[in-house]
């Protein structure tokens, strides 16, 4: 069974394995916390993640965002990001929602399901018409999760595909 679960501190190890074994930046989706320690984790990521969501102690530029982990049963196989408006930087670019599966699992449509359960969340939260998303231009596996989840291509450029989803 897939679930959404916003990060919390009784998943502690199991969120501290799928981040830390996240790449950096792989098909657009970025890590900052790659290869962190299980006390940084526990100390100062998962705190941030917590706090980021009520909008507390934000970083200049950024606005409130959720993560969530998608879970099939008592496994984690993806990290979505929600952010709940848009600043000028977001609207350009990265948009509302980004996400990662976990390299192994990947091919077996968890993206399209966590992006479908991302999308039930974001149509509670976010103010705007739209759900803005991005995707690079060599990343087909995303993009056909977007568009198998009603997103249209709004325009592109060089690296990228800005895809829009009507709430």
């Amino acid at each position: 069974m897939l679930y959404l679960k916003e990060a919390n501190t009784q998943d502690v190890e199991k969120e501290y394995l799928f981040v830390t074994n996240t790449p950096k930046d792989e098909n657009g989706f970025t890590n900052a916390y790659f290869g962190c320690t299980r006390e940084e984790f526990e100390n100062t990521v998962l705190p941030e993640y917590i706090n980021c969501s009520k909008g507390i102690n934000l970083k200049a530029g950024h606005v409130p965002q959720t993560t969530f982990f998608l879970w099939d049963g008592d496994t984690i196989v993806g990290m979505f990001r929600l952010r709940h408006c848009l600043n000028e930087n977001l609207a350009k670019g990265a948009g509302h929602i980004g996400y990662g599966i976990g390299k192994e699992f990947r091919g077996r449509g968890y993206a399209n399901e966590g992006l479908r359960l991302t999308l039930e969340k974001a149509r509670e939260i976010i103010k705007e018409d739209e759900i803005y998303m991005s995707v690079d231009k060599d990343n087909a596996p995303s993009l056909k999760a977007q568009l198998k989840n009603g997103a249209y291509i709004h325009h592109e450029d060089e690296e990228g595909l800005y895809t829009r989803i009507k709430k």
